[in-house]
């Protein structure tokens, strides 16, 4: 484990920090960034953080986790298995069970420290650690408030593409064919091909703005050696598994208070605003359940600008609801 600072944004002096360790229920240890506030008394409400989906905990996660310290919770950012610091062996590999299991471990450390108050305990995901966190909310009642950011479903765009371009039988089964033979490639060689990360910069005018948005924030000032987005990529076949197993079966089920925030801007959006309805469409939780859009802010603003990411409304929404 890095022990010096090497976060993609500067260190408070108003919270202290450290690594630690904690393992999952596959045996998997995760690594994580503990963030408490410089000076407490009794035990504190705790929060854990992840995302963005391809990121590493120095990167956004780590940027909301030590916000959120200095304003009175124990948090907690980390890596998901087999990315970043975290283990987990074949490497960038994702999974809606392993990674929803991941959180419920965050929660499972959490709850056993000292300074917590195991009665007080949310989570927060961002991109499409947004949408693990709905499930992980679905299945763990020990949670009791939920923030998504700039949220993906990575089943639906796993399954349907983007925009549900690819949404029809042949579309998949194409992408099926192609990632399996992918599979007999790997097997063969020994060898895991990536999937090749983002864009070098400077991105061509003729990409789609939510490419450039994404190779400025991963590429640019937000750079970091051991994140997957900034690099390489996935392992080619690592979100197959996604394709058909839908992550938000039971969120109509959620009890604990929901806050969804997403930039009005955003390439991204439809999965904010769809999960949102299909949350909270009949069902008996509907009145803890809130929805923020921003004007103006697209998918990556709600990474790390500090003008856009409503950190005022999150602090409140904790506080109302860890109690």
């Amino acid at each position: 484990m890095e022990e010096k600072w090497d976060k993609t944004f500067s260190k408070s002096d108003e919270v202290n920090h450290k690594k630690v360790t904690f393992h999952n229920r596959y045996g998997i240890t995760l690594v994580g960034d503990l963030y408490e506030p410089e000076s407490f008394q009794g035990k504190l409400a705790a929060i854990g953080v992840c995302g963005p989906f391809g990121a590493v905990k120095e990167q956004a996660s780590g940027l909301y986790a030590m916000e959120l310290a200095k304003r009175g919770f124990l948090t907690l950012a980390f890596d998901p298995s087999f990315t970043g610091e975290s283990g987990g062996d074949v490497r960038y590999m994702a999974s809606p069970d392993i990674n929803t299991e991941d959180y419920q471990a965050a929660v499972d450390y959490l709850s056993t420290l000292e300074q917590v108050d195991s009665n007080k305990i949310g989570i927060v995901g961002i991109c499409g650690f947004g949408g693990m966190a709905l499930n992980v909310a679905a299945l763990d009642t020990r949670i009791k408030a939920v923030v998504t950011s700039t949220m993906y479903d990575m089943s639906r765009v796993n399954a349907n593409g983007y925009f549900d371009q690819g949404d029809n039988e042949e579309a998949r089964y194409e992408m099926k064919k192609a990632l399996n033979e992918q599979r007999t490639i790997d097997y063969k060689n020994g060898t895991y091909e990536r999937a090749g990360g983002c864009l070098p910069l400077p991105v061509s005018d003729d990409a789609p703005f939510y490419v450039k948005d994404y190779s400025e924030y991963y590429k640019g000032r937000a750079y970091h050696p051991r994140s997957l987005n900034s690099n390489e990529g996935w392992n080619k076949i690592g979100c197959m598994s996604f394709i058909n197993q839908p992550i938000l079966c039971y969120s109509k089920e959620i009890r604990c208070a929901v806050l969804m925030i997403h930039g009005k801007k955003a390439h991204s959006c439809y999965f904010t605003e769809d999960a949102y309805h299909n949350m909270v469409e009949g069902s008996k939780y509907a009145s803890n359940k809130e929805l923020l859009l921003i004007p103006g802010a697209v998918h990556t603003d709600l990474y790390d600008n500090m003008d856009v990411i409503p950190f005022d409304k999150i602090e409140d929404f904790f506080k109302r609801n860890l109690v």
